[in-house]
């Protein structure tokens, strides 16, 4: 019997082409499309597109009758409203630079569309994303690197589960993207050419801190003070949600040279500006631990570490300090380490585990 396996799809090339090769492999496919958008202003969907627009379901249908699987539409709205959108934006007022799509990963897209999909009789979920997942010898399963390092996606998944990850096949990570796109063009698959969404979907325009105002305008924080790390005032700014640890544009501080957002301190609303150097750190401390190739670090170990998405990663010795924290020490100091973004550890090509940056 064949085995049921329902794609996630945005609309885009790669998840189009993962619902093609998993046919192609003999699964039973149904294409699923995630409707998350809060508001129905069809022309702001349909001009962002993104991974959760109008655009994004008439592209999906489309394909799936390329296909000829079922495609249904399956309405998430309230998971993302909580899981995702509020999130971000309390993490925001806590001077925290949050991670949506990590957020949108686990509890949306993996941990609501897996229990529903279940639901529905299927074995599998899959996505179109740029890494792979094994089973390894000690029983556990991991992300593995895709064979693409320019687009690979690892770093957004360190939050998944190991149930999560048991019931999820992700036949992209194979393949190099202009192999994607040939195989879609191959195939007349109608999204072929369409291009890569980059931006936050629901945060299309880049301005975090005007959608955090419309969200809550009676708890955003006014201005405050730029300081330096003694305490000297050096003039106002917005807004803390306007800054984020590391930046050095749109500061509008007249200091005749750069000059770096090194802290955020919501609890007296300043934001601290240093030197160069100071944006950089030889260690950090994570909470919020999810372990994936290990069940845990009993003793101190040596991995290779990324605190951001576009980090190139640096060795490190990552040490448990806590119940539910790590300790981790850099071998070279790393630029802009910023509370609330994730660090995810490496043990050669699989994800060891992460957790967030405090």
């Amino acid at each position: 019997m064949k085995k049921k396996v329902v794609v996630g799809m945005s609309g885009g090339v790669d998840s189009s082409v993962a619902a093609l090769l998993l046919k192609e492999q003999g699964y039973d496919v149904i294409g699923v499309t995630m409707q998350i958008w809060q508001d129905e202003e069809d022309e702001i969907v349909e001009e962002h597109g993104g991974c959760c627009g109008l655009s994004a379901v008439e592209d999906a249908r489309r394909v799936a009758q390329v296909l000829d699987i079922p495609y249904y539409v399956m309405n998430f709205k309230k998971e993302f409203r909580c899981n995702v959108m509020d999130y971000f934006v309390e993490e925001y007022l806590a001077g925290r630079t949050p991670n949506p799509c990590i957020a949108c990963n686990r509890y949306v897209k993996w941990e609501s569309l897996l229990k529903r999909s279940m639901e529905i009789g299927a074995d599998y979920i899959a996505t179109g994303h740029y890494a792979r997942i094994m089973q390894l010898p000690n029983g556990r399963f991991a992300i593995r690197n895709s064979i693409t390092a320019r687009k690979d996606q690892t770093y957004a998944l360190y939050n998944l589960t190991q149930y999560q990850l048991s019931h999820t096949l992700m036949p992209v990570g194979e393949y190099h993207k202009e192999e994607i796109r040939e195989i879609a063009i191959k195939n007349n698959l109608p999204v072929a050419h369409k291009p890569d969404s980059q931006d936050i979907c629901f945060v299309p325009d880049g301005d975090y801190a005007g959608f955090i105002e419309r969200e809550v305008p009676d708890r955003v924080p006014g201005p405050g003070n730029f300081v330096t790390s003694d305490g000297t005032v050096l003039g106002e700014h917005k807004g803390i949600t306007h800054y984020t640890v590391g930046q050095r544009k749109g500061l509008g501080l007249a200091m005749g040279h750069q000059v770096f957002v090194t802290k955020i301190r919501p609890n007296t609303d300043e934001v601290v500006i240093g030197e160069a150097e100071d944006v950089f750190s030889s260690e950090l401390s994570c909470d919020h631990i999810n372990y994936m190739s290990v069940e845990g670090v009993p003793e101190p170990r040596r991995v290779f570490a990324k605190i951001r998405y576009a980090h190139q990663g640096e060795w490190c010795i990552i040490e448990q300090t806590g119940e539910d924290e790590i300790r981790c020490r850099f071998e070279k100091p790393v630029r802009a380490v910023t509370p609330g973004q994730a660090v995810v550890f490496y043990d050669g090509e699989y994800i060891l585990g992460g957790g967030v940056i405090i």
